[in-house]
């Protein structure tokens, strides 16, 4: 699996739990929601991705947006 699939893999899981935690326990977790979000934007501009450079330093192949 490469990068870009771990990435929005892991982006996908984190919204989908803290939706269910926003419904069952707190609606503060929506703000969670918001920053998966606006990093996932931030990196679709600038190319930069926390995630996929841990992924990169731990060996994990690129993909076409993060190699």
């Amino acid at each position: 699996m490469s990068i870009d699939r771990i990435v929005l893999a892991f982006a996908g899981s984190v919204v989908l739990t803290s939706l269910l935690l926003s419904q069952f326990h707190s609606e503060n977790w929506l703000w969670l929601t918001a920053f998966v979000g606006l990093n996932l934007l931030q990196s679709a501009f600038s190319g930069f991705c926390p995630l996929a450079k841990l992924l990169k330093a731990i060996g994990v192949k690129g993909g076409p947006a993060f190699r």
